[in-house]
């Protein structure tokens, strides 16, 4: 693998630490040294979280400015502004940037308060970065001369508790190496932030909240509380500053002080000592009106600040929480290297991003994590890339995140009826309440102008909430979820998509129209812009695979006594055969060398030559705002963004996938399989993180050389910053998660149907041996597959038997037992 390096320039810092044993330490993402450049993406790739919030990587002293952007963000908390783009109205629903708790700064003998960025090359001495994804803690120390000679050392720690989700701490040590004399600190919460982390996107900034309380709870502690401007959300922070001198706690005199814009601190100056650290400690409590179980958010967090512990019994509580997690979710790569590390740092922030989410907490996947405002924190499609990686360890957390689709079920209703069709139309971005909050138009950077976005017409969005649900009732056999959300979400689908399809009598088919798959560089013909296109083939033979399981889930409903789920479904007579007919007889276009074909008429459009424009441009991933820049349009061209039809190859097995397409009437052949793969591989522009994510297991089976190439990319989509500059609004969570679940589902070929659990393994010539843990039916298993043998180990406990395929030879597992296959 390449070293973990951004497409320009230098190293983005990162370093390769050693655990002591000769090995790289696949445990720590280290920079070593400062660069402003950098910052932001940095900032973006140590975000601590817990599920609940997450705080990016900026320096305690740092403000929001061109170098940083300490954001905090709340999992489901949003807010909407109204706008104008030229004479059009604009409604923004935003994840808000809620108040930065970090604010912690010092200056010595009453000079200026220290920056980092206030330092040349020769007054900074050395730096280290460390983020520790094991333990989820992120460290940071530098020494630093000031102009009258005085050397001074720095060191801080911070973490947001994976044990109390309410929880997050930070210690600062400021130690006089040469010198003593007076230091004044500053610890305080700032709520004068706004919305503009992606200057790039839309060039826009936006204020959603505002102070409602800012008092001084006890001698060493301060609150905030803002609420939100339009949907009223209160969130309260409390800080409690504690501080020593060495190991002697000492309590200086402080000054109370607030700016009635939105923030409060206290200061204080004492004399530091020469060899003798000052440490300051800062818990911070937070609390919403979201919460359950919470009559007034500031009272919360007032009364959690004090009863908290100290740092160090907050710590290890935090660092047992991680060890605990790592037991379900660590995957151990040999040869270990940068690709262990990846995986673990991957792993580490799609943790971060979900692991609090439960019953009591509603909120999506969003898509860039609680790491930055791209894409506004809105909740796409992109879950479905996840949902493998968690149903596999910790199924439980799976319904708890689709509870965030099925509350909104309702909106979804009324969307599809106020489109005039039935059934549920989930919207392409989702937000607080699950109408549609799909921006109307996209800032171009390279024109300088706003443009129509029509991607609200991936109405796949739906399949893929199905596809999800069924899944997870597939690996797990939880008939209550069935029955209380998963036949909701999947017959609402069915629905959904059986309206939209109409049926032509003289082809004896049914078309589906004015939609966009996956593919975002197609929304219309080019006598029809921004109106969709003709029985796209994902779409199509997605609605196909989920008419089936909508069957499959009344024959299940059927079997449950009262049978209430299927009264309140309201299943109307010939309702199931209609869907039966439909499946059967929607349209597949292929080209006419055999392949399958994105769209109606796509076979007709232009073809492009991509290396011109590599040539040109370089990175070409958004080739739409390239082409629209040129006064072009990519709907001219036989090219994709990202995967379309090939993501039925992701979802499905080719075996799986010719055999819905027979019962449909159509034949794939295994040739034109290949040469489906190879059409569209050619034609793509890669412009999304998960395209590598889908071509790295597309390639798994026929050239495992090729699979690999892919498979770095996506492991390395944010740590090397691959798109030139995304990473800074936000991390990719869908690729993140999707190349730990390459690793383990597709290369041991793990597939959940027909009530078993089945293995068709192939290793890249690169891993030696993978080893990972997963539950299936409530057996936990531990699967580890080397060259020759691939060996799974079910734990004790009292779960009923499995059943298991191993290269198509079927047998039993019991708890407690072990089987080992020599391949």
């Amino acid at each position: 693998m390449a070293a973990l390096r951004p497409p320009d320039e230098r190293v983005c810092g990162v370093a390769h630490p050693h655990d002591g044993t000769g090995e790289p330490e696949t445990w720590v993402v280290a920079f070593d040294d400062y660069l402003p450049t950098h910052e932001g993406t940095r900032e973006a790739l140590c975000t601590l979280a817990n599920g609940y919030w997450g705080t990016r990587g900026a320096g305690e002293e740092s403000v929001a400015d061109d170098v940083h952007y300490p954001g905090t963000y709340f999992a489901g908390v949003y807010d909407v502004v109204d706008w104008r783009v030229e004479s059009m109205a604009m409604s923004d629903e935003e994840m808000v940037n809620a108040p930065n708790w970090l604010h912690l700064r010092f200056r010595l003998d009453g000079g200026d308060w220290f920056s980092l960025d206030r330092l040349d090359d020769a007054e900074l001495g050395d730096f280290r970065q460390e983020l520790d994804v094991r333990h989820g803690i992120l460290t940071r120390r530098f020494t630093f001369r000031d102009d009258r000679g005085r050397v001074t050392t720095v060191r801080s720690d911070r973490f947001v508790s994976q044990d109390a989700p309410r929880l997050a701490a930070l210690r600062l040590s400021i130690l006089p190496v040469n010198w003593s004399g007076p230091v004044t600190v500053r610890s305080g919460i700032d709520g004068r932030v706004t919305n503009s982390n992606t200057p790039d996107h839309s060039p826009r900034t936006h204020r959603h909240v505002h102070p409602i309380e800012l008092r001084e709870c006890a001698l060493d502690s301060v609150l905030l509380e803002v609420e939100t401007a339009r949907s009223n959300i209160r969130i309260a922070t409390a800080a409690r500053t504690t501080v020593r001198m060495g190991d002697q706690a000492i309590a200086p005199e402080r000054s109370f002080e607030t700016d009635e814009r939105g923030a409060v601190a206290q200061e204080f100056t004492t004399d530091a000592a020469g060899g003798t650290p000052l440490v300051i400690e800062k818990v911070v409590y937070v609390s919403t009106s979201r919460d359950r179980a919470v009559l007034a958010p500031a009272d919360t967090a007032a009364d959690g600040v004090a009863d908290a512990g100290s740092f160090d019994e907050l710590l290890q509580a935090h660092v047992q929480a991680w060890e605990r997690l790592w037991l379900e979710f660590a995957v151990e790569l040999r040869p270990a290297g940068d690709e262990a590390l990846a995986l673990h740092f991957n792993a580490f922030h799609v943790l971060q991003t979900l692991n609090a989410v439960n019953a009591d907490l509603d909120a999506g996947v969003p898509a860039r994590g609680l790491h930055g405002e791209a894409y506004d924190g809105h909740v796409f499609w992109d879950e479905l890339f996840v949902y493998p990686f968690i149903t596999l360890r910790r199924p439980p957390l799976t319904p708890a995140l689709l509870a965030y689709r099925h509350r909104r079920l309702g909106a979804a209703l009324a969307a599809a009826a106020g489109a005039g069709h039935a059934g549920a139309m989930f919207p392409w971005q989702s937000g607080i309440a699950g109408d549609d909050v799909t921006p109307r138009a996209l800032f171009n950077p390279l024109s300088g102008a706003w443009i129509p976005d029509n991607s609200r017409l991936q109405r796949h969005v739906g399949l893929a909430v199905a596809y999800s649900a069924w899944q997870y009732y597939e690996s797990t056999g939880d008939i209550q979820f069935l029955l209380h959300q998963g036949a909701d979400l999947i017959v609402g689908v069915a629905r959904f998509f059986a309206s939209l399809a109409v049926y032509d009598a003289a082809r004896d088919r049914y078309s589906i129209d004015h939609v966009m798959g996956p593919d975002e560089f197609h929304d219309g013909y080019l006598d029809r812009p921004g109106e969709g296109m003709r029985d796209n083939t994902y779409t199509n033979v997605m609605t196909s695979w989920v008419l089936r399981r909508a069957i499959a889930t009344l024959d299940a409903l059927r079997e449950h006594p009262g049978r209430l789920a299927w009264q309140r479904l309201g299943i109307a007579p010939g309702e199931p055969e209609e869907w039966e007919r439909i499946a059967r007889r929607l349209t597949v276009v292929f080209n006419d060398d055999g392949t399958l074909s994105q769209f109606d008429g796509y076979q007709d459009l232009e073809p492009i030559d991509l290396d011109a424009y590599r040539h040109r441009y370089g990175w070409i991933g958004r080739l739409d705002l390239i082409l629209n820049a040129e006064a072009d349009t990519t709907n001219r061209y036989q090219v994709s963004k990202q995967p379309d039809a090939l993501m039925l190859l992701y979802l499905l097995s080719a075996e799986e996938l010719r055999e819905i397409l027979e019962d449909m009437g159509y034949e794939l052949p295994p040739e034109a399989v290949v040469r489906t793969v190879e059409r569209y591989s050619a034609a793509t522009t890669y412009g999304s993180t998960l395209s590598n994510v889908v071509h790295a297991w597309l390639e798994a089976r026929r050239d495992r050389e090729r699979s690999w190439t892919f498979l770095q990319e996506a492991m390395r989509s944010d740590l090397a910053d691959i798109q030139g500059g995304t990473t800074r609004q936000g991390v990719h969570i869908a690729a993140m998660a999707g190349s730990v679940d390459l690793v383990t589902r597709c290369y041991t070929g793990i597939e959940m149907r027909s009530d078993r659990l089945w293995f068709h393994p192939r290793l890249p010539l690169e891993i030696g041996s993978i080893k990972f843990h997963l539950v299936y039916r409530d057996q936990a298993l531990s699967v580890t597959l080397s060259r020759d043998e691939l060996r799974i180990t079910s734990a004790e406990g009292r779960a009923a038997p499995i059943r298991i395929v191993v290269e198509g030879v079927e047998s039993e597992l019991s708890t407690g037992e072990e089987r080992r296959f020599a391949l």
